[in-house]
């Protein structure tokens, strides 16, 4: 049920804005909705038609600020309430968190900043006797929140410790927390251009990467930014452009894009000269796909499908190369998703595996010898890439891996595993501008079927 609000004379400026925060917070925290789903599609937000381009900036900004430092805000607000965030009122919650968030790390005058949330809270008929209380504890945010920041000095605090757990053990604990700080960033826009990066870079006032790919800091609306509309380029994270490089020369090759949609990996075969099947099960994605292939004036073969079944119905066919973009807990991408470490669970882990496992067999059978198998996850799990390798190979004997050299990877040796396999960190390509580094974790390995 929504929450009951009382009815305002006038719109407070603003407050729409936080309104709506408020609203995808709580189908985060309380309900495991994702972002994507509440910002984008059929499901999403009815009140985003209504929000200027600058209140809906500032309502995504407010959101990813919040689940970018759930775990630091929680810390500054256990210090400052003597019995804890209310748990009857999820509006008194999200009142917190949005004020906090805005007095800590945006640039928002804390008064307005205080203002506007004892407004979000006497909007909401359950929330509404907590304003008094919400209006001290952010007063007190203002004055005492940094000292109490400073007091921990730990960006591990964000990361869910399950999770950090896991990357301590297999990373080990420098590097863990250096991912840890990488994810705290505000990430950069990558985009990958059909040519000419250098110009692009230099239109889109950013740089290019060493990958080729270009990196800006622009905000706002992609739609409107130069090059997009004539389809010159797509966004897409300069670790998500390296695992469709791995077949090397495609042009004129039969390619399948498994779990393609929202559609880069096929758009870089098909400007590579690929002949690209792209197989996803979810219509409103492939919708994306299909409007992004227009835009780029680049051709693919769309099939809406679920991927292991339509590898089960093709089984007879042989094709020269398919990419396996296996489904994932994504952990990778908290950089650019914060939602996904408070939405995953370490017993995802496990069926997720099972799936992958599941598509990369029966991706094997449709390989014609000498076909070319790259299989990519946007998981920093071993159990999702190194180890998911591991057992393809052991149990496919005509399977052997192709290892990429550093000279596919823009000499970046250390984007290698000691296997040969692609293993993308988001503390990697630092920078002396935090917000021009980092890549999204990614896994891909190569593999050829033995004639």
């Amino acid at each position: 049920m929504p929450p009951q609000r009382f009815a305002l004379p006038s719109e407070v400026p603003g407050l729409a804005a936080r309104r709506i925060a408020a609203d995808i917070l709580d189908g985060v925290l309380h309900k495991h909705r994702t972002l994507d789903e509440q910002l984008d599609g059929a499901a999403a937000h009815p009140g985003l038609k209504n929000l200027s381009d600058r209140d809906r900036a500032l309502m995504r900004r407010l959101v990813a600020t919040i689940l970018r430092r759930l775990g630091t805000l929680g810390h500054v607000l256990s210090r400052l309430l003597d019995r804890g965030i209310p748990t009857d009122a999820p509006r008194a919650q999200s009142a917190l968190l949005i004020g906090a968030a805005q007095i800590l790390w945006m640039d928002v005058p804390d008064h307005a900043a205080v203002d506007l949330s004892v407004r979000l809270v006497q909007s909401d008929r359950r929330a509404a006797k907590y304003a008094g209380l919400v209006n001290a504890v952010l007063r007190r945010c203002a004055r005492e929140g940094q000292p109490l920041i400073d007091e921990v000095k730990s960006q591990t605090l964000d990361v869910p410790p399950w999770l950090m757990a896991r990357w301590i053990a297999h990373y080990g604990e420098a590097v863990a927390r250096d991912i840890a700080a990488a994810i705290g960033q505000d990430p950069s826009l990558d985009i990958t251009v059909k040519s000419d990066p250098e110009q692009w870079a230099t239109r889109l006032h950013g740089e290019t990467l060493p990958t080729g790919s270009v990196r800006t800091l622009l905000q706002g609306s992609v739609k409107m930014l130069p090059g997009f509309s004539e389809g010159h380029w797509w966004v897409q994270d300069a670790a998500a452009a390296l695992p469709a490089r791995l077949f090397g020369d495609v042009a004129g090759k039969a390619i399948v894009d498994l779990c393609a949609a929202p559609g880069g990996k096929t758009a870089q075969l098909a400007l590579a000269g690929a002949r690209v099947t792209a197989i996803d099960r979810s219509p409103h994605r492939m919708t994306r796909l299909r409007d992004n292939l227009a835009r780029l004036a680049l051709d693919a073969e769309v099939v809406v499908a679920d991927g292991a079944d339509w590898l089960e119905r093709n089984h007879d066919r042989g094709f020269d190369g398919i990419l396996v973009d296996a489904p994932c807990t994504s952990t990778g991408t908290i950089r650019r998703h914060p939602d996904v470490g408070w939405l995953r669970q370490e017993s995802d882990i496990a069926p997720l595996a099972a799936l992958q496992k599941r598509l990369l067999q029966k991706a094997v059978t449709l390989l014609r010898p000498g076909g070319m198998l790259v299989y990519c996850t946007c998981s920093l799990e071993p159990e999702e890439g190194e180890q998911a390798v591991a057992a393809l190979l052991a149990s496919e004997p005509a399977m052997r891996r192709v290892p990429i050299e550093a000279a596919e990877v823009a000499g970046l040796g250390e984007l290698l595993t000691a296997e040969g396999d692609l293993r993308t960190l988001p503390c990697h390509l630092p920078h002396v501008d935090p917000r021009l580094g980092g890549l999204d974790g990614f896994y891909a390995a190569r593999l050829v079927r033995q004639t």
